[in-house]
């Protein structure tokens, strides 16, 4: 059973960003992925420097340690979040605000991996990221992060073939900041919760027409104002 939760942000711009949570069953699955593949590279390397004697020993303990601590790190700094175990489950690493993850808080939450680790088998993490209201484990605690599910590409990021329309009421400054936060962000949430905020602005249509009339107006305030 997954068991997962919701985080709701209010942005500066005043719109209400919601997060599902990864919870413990899907971040454990992207960490079985990461070590296994870890310990493929690891065995390649192992047999291509073995040869070299004690040279080639040193040369795996260089790399044992620079798999260990600086893969998870540099993929979740570098790739939205997202080891390559994290990708395949569909989870990535951001920061608690919503914000990507930056290379010190990579860092800081991947070096608190081994007080998760404690006393065995991320023991400590588990225990933390069951009892924390939004699944963090200590080291999330420190860098302020949260682990979320995210959707791919394909679905997150749908032609928008809606044709430019006027709107029906007179639109003040907030107005256009709030249509234009809109504009920029909404491919970021799923289209249920693009839907309800549409509904913001137009109660009496359906979600999907009520979408599709807000996604009009931001164009034609887009093309308008070019």
């Amino acid at each position: 059973m997954l068991i997962d939760e919701r985080l709701e942000i209010e942005t500066p711009e005043g719109t209400l960003l919601t997060l599902s949570l990864a919870g413990p069953v899907p971040r454990a699955m992207a960490y079985g992925i990461d070590l296994v593949i870890r310990l493929v590279v690891f065995g390649i390397l192992a047999a291509v420097v073995g040869v070299f004697g004690n040279v080639g020993t040193g040369m795996l303990l260089i790399s044992l340690f620079l798999l260990e601590w600086f893969y998870p790190t540099l993929f979740e700094a570098f790739r939205h979040g997202q080891t390559p175990g994290k990708k395949f489950m569909g989870i990535a690493v951001v920061h608690s605000n919503g914000t990507p993850l930056s290379f010190n808080g990579s860092l800081i939450r991947n070096l608190l991996r081994t007080a998760d680790a404690f006393p065995l088998f991320y023991f400590l993490g588990f225990i933390s990221t069951l009892i924390s209201p939004r699944f963090q484990r200590l080291g999330d605690m420190a860098a302020n992060s949260v682990v979320i599910h995210v959707e791919s590409s394909a679905s997150a990021v749908k032609p928008d073939d809606s044709s430019a329309t006027p709107p029906d009421w007179p639109l003040s400054r907030e107005d256009q900041l709030a249509l234009l936060a809109f504009q920029e962000r909404h491919a970021q949430f799923s289209e249920p919760r693009q839907q309800e905020l549409a509904q913001l602005a137009y109660p009496e249509l359906s979600p999907p027409l009520a979408l599709q009339r807000l996604k009009g107006v931001t164009r034609f305030l887009v093309e308008g104002a070019r």
